[in-house]
C-alpha cells in the first residue's frame, strides 16, 4: 500500500479543523463495509476522543466484485488524519485507500 501523504502536504492542502474525506476500496465480500465503518468509529473514539458516527456511503462496482466506502470525518489536524489512515490500513480486504 502507498505511503501516507506527508503531514506538511496535508496541512498545506486542507483547512484544519474541518471535514476530511476518506475512501476505502476493497473486495465486496465478508462485510468489508462494516469493517471499514467499525475501524473508523474506533479510531474516532481513540484519536478524537468522541463517539461521533462519521457520515458514510458506499458504492459497488458494476460487476459487484469491489466496493468503495466513503467517509467524512471532522478532524482537528493532519496528525489525526494519519492516525485514522493507520487504522484503516488494518482492515481486511482493503485494496486501495484514498
Amino acid at each position: 500500500m502507498a505511503k501516507l501523504p506527508p503531514l506538511e502536504l496535508l496541512e498545506a492542502t486542507h483547512q484544519f479543523p474541518g471535514p476530511y474525506t476518506f475512501k476505502a476500496i476493497g473486495v465486496a465480500e465478508g462485510e468489508f463495509e462494516r469493517r471499514v465503518v467499525q475501524a473508523v468509529q474506533e479510531a474516532v473514539r481513540e484519536v478524537l476522543g468522541t463517539a461521533q458516527n462519521p457520515r458514510h456511503f458506499s458504492r459497488s462496482t458494476s460487476g459487484g466484485k469491489h466496493i468503495a466506502v466513503t467517509l467524512e470525518i471532522n478532524v482537528l489536524n493532519a496528525a489525526q488524519v494519519h492516525a485514522i489512515y493507520d487504522r484503516l490500513l488494518t482492515v481486511e480486504g482493503l485494496l486501495v485507500l484514498l
